[in-house]
């Protein structure tokens, strides 16, 4: 977190940001006298051609904590891709805004739509307008890059606007499977030493032609020059369906895949292993079971013997048109068989959240991933994500965790349910409200008091963070 003097925040976005540009910092690892004349030339060239195109990009972003919602100032970066003035960062960097706020290279101050999101690749795109054409940059092809390749990274680490770190690519396709909260189900990430820090995400990784390779998107708490980028074809793509359609539509069967070195040491076994199915889905009703090998995606050949390949059979996966049969080719104890299956629509990464402030507790809408986890047989219900000390909600019983299932004796099929029922029940100045409630294996019933009630409409904070 970096520290701020308070100022309010109407002041801070109108005049507060101009000296983190006059703060722009080149650091070019190793120290640039040992680079040759002739990579000192393509290193600053590359700059010189990004460099227009930066956006230093303060996004004030809903946070839902200990049952209340507050607003929270955050730094990232991001570039912009076309002279209309489109700009694409990261989800984590511009999700969930209220407010976008992008300060460009000439020192001018723009407030940004949030055209789209998707957060299961950390994607975001955004849309600045003006009476003038924009600098942008180029796209490159990631497919190319290799590892000991010379990147920069770009961007605001700890809000040092025009950052530029000079490195190397370490691996083209490292495997992250959720780890420190990097999940990328579609794709595998660039590492590279080049240094990248809180501020920097949704920055370019930029390559010595001035092309841009990848996003900037994490690094590895604790450790250093450990740095991790979104692979650009990965992005261009989302980026190019998030403009179209202002969202990115996947299918998905209900697997869960696993490498085949899972399962088998034979090097000359095909396919990729099935570790899971979701109870509810077409492909458990149409007898894919876990432990089979999927062999072929209609006539798509399938083969995942390390765990690097995955991303790719789960691509191939979400690639598919919704709503259309597939035939799935497994192989099961030696044999091998087929199943027509109809994909469904990839679900939403995460959910909706909400504050009830008379009751003073959230509520996060109930994915199929959480559903899954509660080990509920459908996707309803609502996900109680904090409760506010001495608040009305914790002092009745309800814990962060619990899922409301019903309120009296609706069922709670969705977060805009149980807000219309709770709207419901302040406008009649219901006294009594019971709610049936879920943790685990175990139901219960929390009755709601308002007579006793001292809870108020709380006010929202802004507070001061680094992304």
């Amino acid at each position: 977190m970096m520290p701020h003097t308070h100022v309010p925040l109407s002041v801070r976005l109108r005049h507060g940001f101009s000296y983190l540009l006059l703060l722009s910092a080149v650091v070019l690892a190793g120290g640039c006298a040992s680079l040759s004349g002739n990579t000192q030339d393509r290193v600053l060239a590359a700059r010189n051609r990004v460099a227009p195109a930066l956006v230093h990009i303060r996004p004030v972003k809903e946070v839902f904590v200990s049952g209340k919602r507050t607003e929270v100032l955050t730094v990232g970066s991001g570039f912009i891709i076309s002279a209309d003035g489109y700009i694409v960062t990261n989800e984590h960097v511009a999700g969930e805004s209220s407010e976008v706020w992008c300060i460009l290279s000439d020192n001018t101050e723009h407030e940004a739509r949030v055209v789209g999101v998707d957060p299961y690749t950390d994607v975001a795109v955004l849309k600045i307008e003006a009476d003038r054409p924009f600098p942008y940059v180029r796209w490159g092809d990631s497919d190319a890059i290799e590892a000991g390749q010379m990147v920069l990274a770009m961007g605001s680490p700890h809000g040092l606007a025009r950052s530029v770190s000079l490195g190397i690519i370490s691996v083209r396709d490292r495997y992250l499977e959720n780890a420190s909260g990097m999940s990328s189900p579609y794709n595998n990430w660039i590492q590279t030493d080049a240094a990248i820090n809180p501020g920097n995400s949704g920055g370019p990784l930029v390559n010595l032609k001035g092309d841009v390779v990848g996003i900037n998107a994490r690094m590895l708490s604790g450790a250093e020059n450990l740095g991790f980028a979104i692979p650009a074809n990965i992005a261009r793509q989302v980026v190019t369906q998030i403009i179209d359609h202002g969202s990115v539509r996947r299918s998905a069967l209900g697997l869960v895949f696993q490498e085949m070195t899972s399962k088998t040491d034979d090097p000359s076994a095909r396919g990729v292993v099935i570790a899971d199915v979701a109870p509810l889905s077409a492909s458990y009703e149409a007898g894919v079971r876990p432990g089979d090998i999927l062999i072929r995606l209609g006539n798509r050949p399938m083969h995942a013997r390390h765990e690097e390949e995955l991303p790719a059979v789960r691509k191939a996966v979400a690639d598919l048109p919704v709503g259309e049969p597939v035939t799935l080719v497994l192989e099961r104890g030696g044999e091998e068989m087929s199943f027509s299956v109809v994909t469904e629509e990839e679900s939403a990464y995460k959910g909706r959240n909400a504050e009830f402030s008379e009751w003073g507790f959230t509520l996060v809408e109930l994915t199929p991933d959480l559903a899954r986890r509660a080990q509920l047989p459908g996707h309803t219900g609502v996900l109680v994500s904090g409760c506010l000390p001495g608040g009305l909600a914790a002092s009745s019983g309800l814990t962060p965790g619990d899922i409301i299932l019903k309120l009296d004796d609706t069922p709670v099929a969705s977060l805009s349910d149980f807000m219309n029922l709770y709207k419901s029940v302040q406008e009649n100045r219901k006294a009594l409200t019971m709610l049936f409630v879920q943790k685990g294996a175990l139901t219960r019933f929390v009755l709601i008091d308002q007579t006793n009630s001292k809870s108020s409409i709380l006010d929202k904070e802004v507070l001061d963070h680094v992304d």
